[in-house]
């Protein structure tokens, strides 16, 4: 939400691992529909806090921002919703945009 707390993402994070989270979906609201990337710094800081996958989630409007997210913090997966939905962006065009950029994507 956008309600203010005295707790960081890391913290929450690093709390929900010690509990026993499989994997941590992570998601900016302020970067949500905006089609403007994912939130890296956000990403870089939870996925190198904790050992369990961190899915980046909110913010990605074009195909090199599934690349760019991958190459520029450590996060095991990414989603969209809305661009594709909306058939801004085909899903083939992500995982071709990857591949041609040497990040591995599933076929």
């Amino acid at each position: 939400g956008r309600e203010a707390r005295d707790i960081c993402a890391v913290t929450v994070a690093s709390v929900s691992e010690a509990l026993g989270a499989g994997e941590i979906m992570l998601n900016c609201i302020d970067k949500d529909g905006q089609g403007t990337g994912f939130d890296h710094p956000l990403m870089k800081a939870v996925s190198n806090a904790v050992t369990i996958p961190v899915i980046a989630s909110s913010g990605a409007g074009k195909e090199e921002h599934f690349t760019n997210v991958f190459k520029e913090t450590n996060v095991q997966a990414a989603l969209a919703a809305g661009m594709f939905h909306r058939k801004e962006v085909e899903i083939e065009a992500v995982k071709r945009h990857m591949m041609e950029n040497g990040t591995l994507a599933r076929v």
